[in-house]
């Protein structure tokens, strides 16, 4: 197996049973969520095919869907955002030989440029997944509270997790 599939593995065989049993219990206010595991569909390699990623993110939302009871929703969710991820990575990084197979991160991509694809990123999430719960009741200014609530804390906490394990990989460097 290759060192990228084992990543990805032990990534979604932590990420999910956490968001399930612990991000989804952190929420701030009664409004804002955080969706740590969208981090397995962030980092994905841009030079990756887009079926392969689509695949990737679909698992990673059947897999929550399957711990949150949310049915299909985090599987919709992340299906969308996996498509979205080449396109939103594209509006802010010209060209991707830069980063040949490697990981979007603040160090690979530079720190602006990475915030705002993180920012971009965790605001179609939250879009998405408000949008489609909104349809079993709909509040429009609780839902849009929601969406830039979730959305900030959602980054805050990525932007941490990129920050801590860019930090352990140049430690072993």
């Amino acid at each position: 197996m290759s060192h990228f599939t084992i990543r990805f593995i032990i990534s979604y065989l932590l990420l999910v049973p956490l968001q399930a049993l612990v991000f989804d219990h952190m929420v701030l206010f009664n409004v804002a969520v955080p969706f740590v595991f969208i981090y397995l569909i962030v980092m994905l390699p841009v030079t990756m095919s887009t079926n392969l990623s689509v695949l990737l993110g679909f698992l990673a939302g059947f897999g929550m869907d399957l711990f949150a009871d949310t049915p299909g929703m985090n599987a919709l969710s992340c299906t969308i955002l996996a498509f979205a991820r080449k396109p939103v990575f594209h509006l802010y990084v010209t060209m991707d030989d830069d980063l040949a197979g490697r990981s979007p991160s603040s160090q690979s991509m530079g720190s602006a440029e990475f915030l705002k694809y993180l920012l971009t990123l965790s605001l179609i999430f939250c879009t998405l997944i408000f949008s489609i719960e909104a349809f079993q009741i709909f509040i429009p200014r609780l839902m849009f509270t929601r969406i830039i609530a979730s959305t900030l804390y959602t980054f805050l906490l990525l932007y941490t997790l990129d920050s801590l394990l860019i930090r352990r990989r140049e430690k072993r460097l």
